[in-house]
């Protein structure tokens, strides 16, 4: 028994209001929760992550319309980026109102049973939690409870030792102007996006990996070809570290470990991200970590019984779809204790918008391989098919990888105009295990649609 004083005790407390703050639903009316949130109400996908950014990349998909029309025959000129409305139009019109409204609702008489408490919250106990300092310290226990806490930038060593001023996704998109330049520093998803958007902007950006890859994670043709459009598009230096970074008034200047010297207005950290779970005093609590991740079971419960966790804090997949996915079994399981349903993480797609976008689902080649299977394979170009052609594009792909025995589908990767969205109709095709050829044969492609591409490469898989 612990000798702790409580304030007040809970049904259900949810740390996080993300994608936690969607399990209190018309079930939970009869129940007594706190919601905890530190920031703002929706999480890192609504007000740093994946909505804000998705605006910002459309309005530069736009704006790299204009500047490349004359591969189409028509003269154009980008003659203006009026940062500042295009700042406000995403945060202070749609962001920011959404954001305050999630709250305002929690705390307003539609929700009477529900308590906010915006400070960062801590374990000091088994189901007890410290939240807010001084006079606002406030200790509280629950029932139940549910971490949802996701991550943080990753920030390394070499950029705060350096004491030089840099910036996040959290902060990249709120800057009062538009830059000059600017340095990246990363390679996977936040810094090819950022990258993308903030080039096709105006903005002279020098992209800088430690890997000689990009999206190394990714199947080795996807990263091959996102690596050499990112270097044909921008400058960029793979394979190389920071051995030394100072600032003046005119920006960042880095020495590389090749020995080049590059300068920047601003310096974007975009190196991955860190699950918060580290920040909770989570071993006072009973709760475990693996790796850098909360512990969980396949149902999503904790080391600590009655704790749960989902989204970015406990999750190998660090995608919204996922948290959301996660938050929507886990509601089931708290309601349902003796119907309990496993996290769903299977056939679980992914898309960066880049240039040129990318959608994935399943496995990559080599995964393939090194799991036994009998691999087909089949990379399709989209200069191979008649809206293709209306493109004029010649260097883009939709790969295939299907199962010679079963005839299903274990992977997709698509790298090229609407991959996000063509890459969903495979996410049917393996989720439901359809026979790749039934699924191309056995339904209307619409001609000349781009899914003919995808038409066109199921069609091409040899059995």
């Amino acid at each position: 028994m612990t000798n702790i004083r409580v304030d007040k005790h809970y049904d259900l407390i949810i740390i996080g209001a993300g994608s936690g703050n969607s399990i209190p639903g018309p079930e939970f009316d009869d129940k007594s929760i706190a919601i905890i949130e530190k920031g703002k109400f929706g999480g890192t996908c609504l007000n740093v992550g994946c909505i804000p950014t998705k605006m910002f990349v459309y309005t530069s998909e736009v704006a790299e319309t204009i500047r490349t029309s004359g591969k189409y025959n028509i003269s154009a000129q980008l003659t203006d980026v009026a940062w500042s409305e295009i700042v406000k139009r995403v945060f202070s019109d749609r962001i920011d109102p959404i954001a305050a409204g999630g709250e305002a609702y929690r705390r307003g008489p539609e929700t009477p049973n529900i308590d906010v408490y915006d400070h960062h919250a801590v374990f000091v106990g088994p189901k007890i939690l410290s939240t807010g300092q001084g006079a606002e310290k406030r200790i509280i226990s629950g029932d139940i409870i549910v971490i949802a806490t996701g991550s943080r930038p990753a920030i390394p060593e070499v950029i705060t030792k350096s004491g030089i001023t840099y910036y996040t996704n959290e902060n990249i998109m709120r800057l009062p102007k538009l830059p000059k330049s600017m340095i990246v520093m990363g390679g996977s998803f936040i810094a090819l996006e950022m990258s993308h958007m903030f080039k096709a902007l105006g903005v002279d950006v020098t992209l800088v990996n430690r890997s000689n890859r990009l999206l190394k994670r990714f199947d080795t043709d996807i990263s091959d070809r996102i690596t050499r459009a990112t270097s044909e598009a921008m400058t960029t230096h793979l394979g190389v570290t920071f051995t030394d970074l100072t600032e003046d008034e005119s920006g960042i200047t880095a020495t590389l470990s090749n020995g080049s010297t590059i300068h920047g207005e601003v310096m974007l950290i975009a190196t991955g991200r860190i699950p918060n779970g580290d920040l909770m005093d989570l071993d006072k609590a009973g709760i475990d970590m693996v790796g850098d991740r909360i512990k969980v079971n396949k149902y999503g419960e904790t080391t600590a019984p009655g704790v749960w966790a989902l989204g970015d804090v406990s999750s190998p997949y660090q995608l919204k779809h996922v948290a959301n996915a996660e938050m929507r079994t886990i509601r089931h399981n708290i309601l349902h204790p003796d119907e309990l349903r496993e996290l769903p993480h299977e056939n679980v797609p992914a898309a960066v918008f880049t240039h040129p976008q990318i959608g994935v689902v399943g496995l990559t080649e080599k995964e393939a391989r090194d799991q036994g299977i009998n691999v087909t394979v089949k990379v399709q170009k989209y200069g191979d098919v008649a809206y293709g052609w209306a493109m004029n594009d010649t260097e883009n792909f939709a790969k295939l990888i299907a199962d010679k025995d079963t005839g299903k589908l274990v992977g997709a990767h698509i790298i090229g105009p609407q991959a996000a969205t063509l890459v969903q109709q495979l996410v049917t095709i393996m989720s439901f295990g359809l026979d790749v050829r039934a699924a191309a044969r056995d339904q209307y492609w619409i001609h000349p649609a781009l899914p003919e591409l995808i038409e066109n490469a199921l069609l091409g898989l040899e059995f």
